[in-house]
């Protein structure tokens, strides 16, 4: 399914390389769709095709705070007191 189509004069005109831009569009758009809030942390990055990991340091490279529920507090503090 095509959602979103790009100008062949704009793809051209983007300075970043012919093998690398789909992936870095991919992560671009993840990233500005988590910043707004408008998909959780799994899907954007599914959609960066990164790993929880990866896309947890490109927010912190671009200073983006993470979205961080108390649920997902309680849920990190019972993980650490059951491995100690």
């Amino acid at each position: 399914m095509k959602l979103v189509e790009i100008p062949d004069d704009i793809l051209t005109s983007i300075k970043i390389p012919k093998m690398e831009l789909e992936r870095t569009l991919k992560i671009e758009l993840a990233i500005v769709l988590y910043q707004r809030g408008a998909i959780s942390l799994g899907n954007a990055r599914k959609l960066a095709g990164l790993s929880k990991w990866e896309f947890l340091e490109e927010l912190g490279r671009r200073k983006i705070s993470r979205h961080y529920t108390k649920k997902e507090l309680g849920e990190d503090l019972a993980f650490a007191k059951s491995s100690v």
